[in-house]
């Protein structure tokens, strides 16, 4: 992912939120969002096969496959990718890794504590450094680094050409503690994240300056403090190689070399059978063909799988017949065909042989695959369309279409701010409501969409921007309401208005209004009657008309018009690990919002948004069900699109067309097919893997979407530009961060405001909860499951493998088999 219209550098500082007093995203009293005690949840636990490092032998050399060659080793810039964040977690420290329950971990090679010393009138952390850490050059790793660090990410400075300093830029200080190996870091505001930063830490050779920043640290780095240390880079062999570096002063490297290996995903089978990797993520079909392998290998069995294994003998006759037969032409295309076939037979009974010394080790990836809602133009600008298409959802049966074949869970996510097993998660999709056709289509009932609308004359409205359509219908309805009226038919306010404004022919043209209506304000009537519609004050805040690849942060993307370009910031480190988009970016929030509302007084909003939850339906927030008294049509699945004004409800549904993608397609199809049985019909439209994120989900050219996020210990900080509510820049652009679904609420960046200086864990958790519960019912993005983590590895390595939420040990990998870890030509024995 890349910037769109911003310079390097820049990073838009946020306004203050103004507190919203009304028209807020109501939620009752949900499991997503309730103060009781957190939801007892299990994560999936790693397949690393662990091993004591007396376990492990000392010595030689692993590859390790990733997608492409890193085009930097700068973990803030743009684009960094899966391949920095491997390779710099090597080669440079991380204060606070990740552990396998999610939850960032002192680490203890680096730092002897670290904590909050002071809230008051300040927050301030104090790090006491470990008194053996050195950079490789033999220099104590110390405030100097922190300071230079920080300086280079705060975002005053433009010269630094960084993609992200969320956290950074609430500093206001760094001193020296007692010693040199104590630093005091002072926050201008509180800042709940504080284990997020200066990880990784770079010396202060590199952040220094913005040239070694910049350009330096892209290809080299000369000064490290890990395991390993970088020996060379080989964009012709497609190699990274690290050794084992002779300042480190924890537990020795039990590998000599560790070697990271582009392989595309393609050619991984392939690899791994000519043993040039040694570890590699894999797909599900390689994960099939090691497990044949294995099972072949121990009932020595010939093959029934692979080429030639579904020849029929009648077929095979017939080939032999022709191959022997008095046609010579006939006979020598059969010859050749079937000593094609014997060679691709050879060949892949070799490889079957060669896949038997592997083994595929398996978890969750700290990831989810999510249903992505365009709603900044068409149907789905309608929060209603939104809904619906949610509730449409079988999320159990996408979860096990993907999941149950592996072997792994298969249990839809119930939260976009945590995955299962971590703390604080909670599942908060009652605030959207569970799978329920009747409900879905009652929902695009009340949106308008019907069976016959497709063939209906296109009604006759103003033109203008889709927020001046609604704001006349409110003002509409506000009039009729003050007359008394019960119809709330926006097409009358419309209609009226412009026959006053023509001034021609008055009376004629309201007595063909009042006949035009005349169904309608039965059923209005019959409406009000039975109750009125609780989804009015949800859609008021819920509806905002604003603006996996796997390798975001290539090459800028260019919007054709200032008027409609979407600003798209740079991706995180956290992203990078998971070769997804997610940014972590500076927002400077005040105290006192720009309409002088203070923070308690946003506490005491909260309060009242709860005490008024109480009295909506149960089960799900205003306006995530239909209004009471609209009935769902009657006929479970409906056949054929639903239309309005002529026009049928038809959503295009982008996915990528790449050979890795069969199972994301797969899940689109079902998903297409979900939709269709309520009436929306869906235009699935595959794209190139290289153009998907880039030219479609970031440039917002979909309707309907799948993509991941990775999961991250500091939701406070990582989600907000995830779902933080686009706002239109000064130049007419939309400034969207991460938020590719278009949806955002002011409440929801509230929540988040308030979480990310929260330094009460326990309360700053419940705030998340609370707007992962808003973040539901808003509709703009249904998260469906965590993604299988699938890695082939050589069954002789031990503390290697699906990882799960934690970073790896690098110094704990090696093999378990003496003369596995001997020489190259020992192993071939």
């Amino acid at each position: 992912m890349s910037h769109v219209g911003v310079p390097r550098g820049t990073v838009r500082k946020r306004r203050s939120l103004a507190l919203l007093t009304a028209g807020v995203l109501t939620i009752p009293a949900l499991a997503g969002c309730s103060s009781d005690s957190e939801e007892t949840s299990r994560g999936v636990p790693q397949d690393i096969a662990p091993a004591a490092r007396d376990r492990v032998a000392d010595g030689s050399t692993v590859n390790w496959a990733v997608d492409a060659m890193p085009t930097t080793l700068n973990a803030f810039q743009a684009d960094a990718d899966s391949a920095t964040t491997k390779i710099t977690g090597a080669l440079l420290p991380t204060l606070f890794p990740m552990d396998a329950a999610g939850q960032p971990k002192l680490n203890p090679d680096y730092l002897e504590s670290a904590k909050i010393i002071e809230r008051e009138p300040k927050q301030v952390v104090l790090y006491k450094l470990n008194q053996q850490a050195v950079w490789s050059d033999g220099r104590e790793i110390g405030a100097p680094d922190f300071v230079a660090q920080w300086r280079a990410l705060s975002g005053k400075d433009s010269a630094f050409w960084t993609a992200r300093n969320a956290g950074y830029e609430r500093i206001e200080k760094i001193e020296r503690g007692a010693d040199d190996l104590q630093v005091r870091v002072t926050f201008a505001k509180p800042y709940a994240d504080w284990r997020s930063l200066f990880s990784p830490l770079y010396p202060k050779e590199i952040t220094g300056s913005p040239d070694t920043f910049n350009d330096g640290a892209r290809t080299a780095l000369k000064n490290t403090a890990g395991p390993f240390q970088l020996k060379s880079v080989s964009k012709a062999k497609g190699t990274v190689t690290l050794t084992r570096s002779p300042r480190w002063w924890g537990d020795k490297a039990k590998l000599d070399t560790l070697v990271f290996r582009a392989v595309a995903p393609e050619d991984r089978t392939k690899a791994l059978a000519d043993g040039t990797v040694h570890i590699t993520d894999v797909d599900a079909a390689t994960a099939d063909r090691i497990a044949l392998a294995l099972r072949d290998g121990s009932n020595g069995q010939p093959l029934t799988h692979g080429p030639g294994a579904d020849l029929t003998p009648a077929a095979a006759l017939r080939s032999w017949a022709l191959a022997h037969g008095s046609d010579e032409e006939q006979a020598e295309i059969a010859q050749a065909a079937r000593e094609k076939n014997r060679k691709a037979v050879v060949a892949y009974g070799a490889e079957q042989k060669a896949l038997r010394g592997y083994a595929v080790r398996k978890s969750l990836e700290p990831a989810y695959t999510q249903l992505a809602l365009n709603g900044e133009s068409g149907p789905l600008a309608d929060d209603r369309v939104r809904r619906a298409v949610a509730r449409a959802l079988d999320r159990q049966e996408l979860a096990e279409t993907v999941l149950k074949p592996l072997g792994l869970p298969a249990k839809p996510l119930g939260s976009h701010l945590a995955l299962a097993g971590q703390p604080g998660y909670k599942d908060g999709s009652g605030a959207l409501g569970d799978q329920n056709t009747k409900e879905a289509q009652a929902l695009l009932a009340d949106a308008g969409w019907t069976q016959g609308g497709a063939a209906e004359k296109p009604k006759d409205t103003k033109a203008g921007s889709e927020a001046e359509k609604k704001a006349d219908k409110d003002e509409a309805d506000k009039k009729k309401d003050a007359e008394g009226k019960a119809d709330t038919e926006d097409k009358e306010g419309t209609e009226k208005t412009e026959a006053e404004e023509r001034k021609t022919d008055k009376d004629e043209a309201e007595d063909k209004e009042k006949a035009d209506k005349t169904d309608k304000d039965e059923e209005k009537a019959d409406r009000a009657a039975v109750g009125s519609d609780d989804s009015a004050a949800s859609r008021a805040e819920g509806l905002y008309i604003v603006g996996q690849d796997d390798k975001p942060g290539a090459a800028p993307v260019q919007a054709p018009d200032a008027s409609t370009a979407t600003h798209v910031l740079a991706p995180s480190r956290a992203a990078a690990a998971q070769s997804l988009a997610l940014l972590r970016q500076a927002s400077a929030v005040s105290a006192v919002s720009e309409d002088g509302t203070t923070a308690e007084a946003a506490s005491k909003a909260t309060a009242q948004d709860k005490a008024t939850a109480q009295d909506k339906q149960p089960g799900g927030a205003a306006g995530a069900y239909a209004p009471l008294g609209t009935a769902a049509p009657a006929p479970a699945s409906v056949k054929g699109p639903l239309g309005k004004d002529g026009k049928t409800l038809t959503l295009r549904f982008v996915l990528p067309s790449g050979p890795g993608s069969q199972s994301l397609r797969g899940v689109g199809e079902r998903i297409a097919a979900m939709l269709e049985k309520i009436g929306i019909g869906t235009e699935i439209t595959k794209v190139p893997d290289e153009s998907y994120f880039k030219d479609h989900i970031a440039s917002g050219d979909y309707d309907l979407a799948l993509y991941s996020w990775p999961a991250t210990a500091y939701p406070a900080t990582d989600g907000r530009p995830i779902y933080a509510k686009p706002e239109p820049a000064t130049d007419g652009s939309l400034l969207v961060e991460q938020n590719y679904t278009r949806v955002g609420t002011d409440h929801i960046d509230q929540l988040f405001d308030q979480a990310v200086a929260e330094l009460d864990e326990k309360a700053a958790r419940e705030l998340m909860k609370q707007a992962d519960a808003r973040i539901w019912a808003a509709a703009g993005s249904i998260p469906l499951f965590q993604r299988p983590q699938l890695v082939a590895v050589d069954k002789k390595l031990a503390n290697v493998g699906a990882f799960g939420f934690a970073a790896p040990r690098y110094q704990d990998i090696g093999f378990t088999d003496r003369q596995a870890a001997g020489s190259p030509a020992d192993r071939k024995k």
